[in-house]
């Protein structure tokens, strides 16, 4: 997508958060780290810069121990484990807890938390699932340093059922929940608007579709609807009293194909003018992002929360600067730039995570009752 990004600048300076009051914060805040274009191993020495630039956790993508090996060299120290997303994972509910096992028991004291996504097939199966989940999770209470395993809100099944699945599942101590903001929202914004228009859907539509300037106020109503959504769910298994991870990007039901994994620093261009502007907000954009940060830490609490910046829909290209002797042995830099654009809006998004946590009231670090 063609899209028109706000903002500039590099990743922010290392270091912990602090309130006006001075009140140290212990963020969570992780991010993709991952060779995102073609090259070899130097960009995963950049992003490893960059994250220990940032003070930025890290989360990996891996469909094998193999492979996760070799990434996990490159990650710089940091006081929070990387989280370690399973790319390939069998269906839990068919293939049972053995692959979560052997990551979780192999990588035992270096990951944080596994993330898998969830299936449409889940909801007919349900009961084996919970069993797989329970199973998994007598496993992994094994070890003190065992793993969390989170499922991801990723397939999008109906909001109610994720919720009551993480509800009866609240005494697994190490299996919880990942809320992926972008798949939620793009789920319950679609849903809302084919409420208001039957027989057509977000999906049929388009920027440039000649439909789209007299129904754009209904679309942007739609789509301003998604933060309430997922403020509700994220109150509703934040109260549950579990550790709770985020998978954070924006989003918008017009983007053709990927539809999610923006910026929150991104709007979406269309060809006609809107609110005086040729550009539609997305989903969430900076306030939205606060306002789901703030209910996470209100719901779950400041030390039960964790956040990544899950974003790769990102395009252009940043001068090496300080990382150009990693690339000495490379003669054309095209990619190495790419990816370092990549790695700053990362930072950008991480340094709005970042603020809003520390302009919390200390009232805010304490779970609901």
């Amino acid at each position: 997508m063609d899209s028109a990004r706000l903002g500039g600048g590099g990743l922010g300076e290392p270091g912990t958060a602090k309130t006006s009051t001075n009140r140290e914060v212990p963020e969570s805040v992780h991010a993709l780290f991952q060779r995102r274009v073609e090259g070899d191993d130097a960009l995963l020495e950049l992003a490893g810069l960059r994250f220990a630039q940032a003070g930025l956790a890290a989360e990996v993508y891996a469909d094998t121990p193999s492979e996760l090996e070799h990434v996990l060299r490159f990650l710089p120290p940091h006081r929070h484990l990387p989280v370690v997303h399973l790319t390939a994972a069998r269906h839990l509910a068919r293939a049972g807890p053995r692959r979560g096992q052997e990551f979780a028991g192999r990588f035992a004291g270096r990951i944080a938390g596994l993330v898998v996504h969830d299936k449409r097939e889940m909801a007919e199966q349900t009961d084996r699932l919970l069993a797989v989940l329970r199973e998994l999770n007598v496993r992994l209470c094994e070890r003190p340093d065992g793993a969390f395993f989170f499922l991801e809100y990723a397939a999008g099944l109906e909001p109610g059922w994720f919720v009551e699945l993480a509800e009866k599942l609240q005494d697994a101590e190490r299996v919880s929940c990942c809320i992926d903001v972008g798949h939620l929202g793009i789920r319950q914004a679609s849903a809302r608007f084919a409420r208001s228009h039957p027989g057509l859907s977000l999906a049929g539509l388009s920027p440039g579709d000649g439909r789209l300037p007299e129904l754009a106020a209904d679309v942007q109503d739609a789509v301003g609807s998604a933060v309430g959504d997922v403020l509700d769910i994220t109150r509703a298994i934040g109260r549950l009293g579990k550790h709770v991870h985020f998978h954070l990007h924006d989003g918008h039901p017009l983007v053709p194909g990927l539809a999610d994994h923006f910026s929150f620093l991104t709007r979406l261009p269309i060809p006609f003018s809107y609110q005086g502007r040729r550009s539609l907000g997305m989903m969430y954009g900076p306030g939205g992002l606060a306002a789901i940060v703030s209910a996470a830490i209100e719901a779950c609490g400041l030390q039960e929360v964790s956040f990544t910046l899950e974003i790769h829909q990102v395009e252009g290209r940043l001068p090496l600067a300080d990382a150009s002797p990693l690339f000495s042995h490379w003669r054309d830099t095209t990619n190495a730039e790419r990816m370092n654009y990549w790695l700053s809006v990362l930072g950008e998004n991480a340094l709005l995570v970042s603020q809003r946590i520390a302009e919390l009231p200390r009232s805010a670090g304490t779970p609901l009752a």
